[in-house]
């Protein structure tokens, strides 16, 4: 492990459980409100959270990681800063719709673009490659901001992919195996050498039912 007076770590966690999660549509960078499972879920990871050692929260600035952040931040009491940079990727035209509903309608189409892999991009929305980068960005300008600091990340399932695949350098193709459990915390660290992985699904969060 990187020394911890020279590096920022990063506590990665996706925002609790959502209406839009609970009937399956496609969220992006529109927003839902949390569910009351998913507000009960993020009092419960807070009780988890709070033995680590954070120094601050780093949250999206879309409502549904805020509410998380908030509540976590009801036991933990630390500093919070929002960005835009940590959105969820941008789903264009299908933000609102189900995943089923466009397989029906367009199953090929879909299929090519899973196999596009880091070029997937939905219709008016942006790639996974864009989502890695400013994401990317993001952790980077928050580790010289609070250098050696230990930050507490709450973000979207899609911006975690992006960070932990594109350290780990797979090609985000669907037959690849699953790297990351739902409610788990993973920890990346910025040091001398660069943003990397220290460890994924680190810490089990789940407390309550954990569906998402």
């Amino acid at each position: 492990m990187l020394d911890r007076e020279s590096s920022t770590h990063f506590g990665l966690i996706r925002h609790a459980q959502t209406l839009w999660n609970q009937d399956k549509m496609i969220q992006g960078q529109n927003d839902s409100f949390l569910t009351t499972a998913g507000r009960a879920q993020s009092l419960a990871w807070s009780q988890r959270i709070a033995a680590l050692p954070f120094d601050r929260i780093l949250s999206s600035d879309l409502g549904r990681t805020v509410a998380t952040a908030e509540l976590i931040n009801q036991a933990l009491k630390l500093p919070m800063n929002k960005t835009s940079r940590l959105r969820e990727q941008g789903w264009g035209v299908w933000e609102g719709r189900r995943i089923r509903d466009i397989e029906k309608e367009t199953p090929e189409k879909l299929r090519t673009m899973e196999q596009a892999g880091w070029l997937f991009c939905p219709p008016g929305g942006e790639s996974r490659r864009d989502v890695w980068l400013r994401s990317r960005n993001a952790l980077e300008d928050a580790s010289r901001r609070w250098p050696g600091e230990t930050i507490l990340t709450v973000t979207h399932e899609g911006v975690i992919k992006c960070l932990l695949y594109g350290l780990a350098e797979r090609q985000f193709l669907p037959q690849e195996p699953a790297m990351i459990k739902p409610c788990h915390l993973h920890w990346l660290v910025n040091g001398k050498t660069g943003l990397a992985i220290e460890q994924v699904n680190a810490i089990e969060l789940k407390a309550i039912s954990c569906k998402l």
